[in-house]
């Protein structure tokens, strides 16, 4: 069974996961660490829980995401999984980091590209990926049916959904995503998203406004 456990960090105040489970195998998806009290925060929990961190997964490569990416690849020697659409959103980082006032080297090691309906197995547990494009256009989210858990990055969050006037960002492709994809999961699915609280399909289906 999967457990989930979330860190608010960065300026951006984005929410960094490591999915586990009880064979102590994790997954670090959207590292978003910037500094050494962050990044010792992931870490002591990593190392505090006995966990061996399988691979590194990417909602998508948005610079608030990925502040950690190059740390947790060089901490613990896996791959970074992330949509081959969003190559390019990564390999900008250092360009979006100026614009924000701060220096970003872009990244440095092994990545493996994930796509709509790949299945990553962490044991016995399974996580689907779906390709969720509008706010990124390689955006996806993993998905556990069997828990009813779906780990979203920046589409939907509670009564809002993500930003579109970022690079190649696609408003009525986020719509759709969220209509088409997000909304078919069953109502209880909890949603756990990139920044703020998160919620469920049920509830965002229902009362979100983008919606009505």
């Amino acid at each position: 069974m999967l457990q989930i456990k979330s860190f608010t960090f960065n300026p951006f105040s984005e929410n960094t996961y490591v999915v586990y489970n009880e064979f102590n195998n994790a997954y670090i998806i959207d590292p978003g660490n910037f500094t050494d009290e962050e990044n010792n925060i992931l870490k002591h929990f990593i190392k505090d829980n006995d966990l061996k961190v399988e691979h590194i997964l990417l909602t998508h490569a948005h610079i608030d995401h990925v502040l950690g990416v190059q740390w947790a690849f060089d901490e613990y020697q896996v791959p970074v999984m992330l949509h081959e659409i969003e190559r390019e959103i990564l390999d900008r980082n250092p360009i979006d980091a100026m614009r924000f006032g701060f220096q970003f080297k872009a990244f440095v090691g092994e990545i493996l590209y994930l796509k709509e309906d790949d299945v990553l197995n962490l044991n016995e547990d399974e996580l689907k990926v779906l390709h969720l494009p509008g706010h990124s256009p390689g955006h996806i989210a993993f998905y556990n049916e069997a828990q009813k858990l779906i780990i979203s990055g920046d589409v939907l969050f509670e009564g809002s959904i993500g930003r579109t006037d970022l690079y190649k960002g696609d408003h009525a492709q986020l719509l759709e995503s969220i209509r088409m994809k997000m909304f078919n999961l069953h109502a209880e699915t909890q949603v756990f998203n990139g920044h703020g609280n998160p919620t469920s399909i049920g509830f965002e289906r229902d009362f979100n406004t983008f919606f009505k």
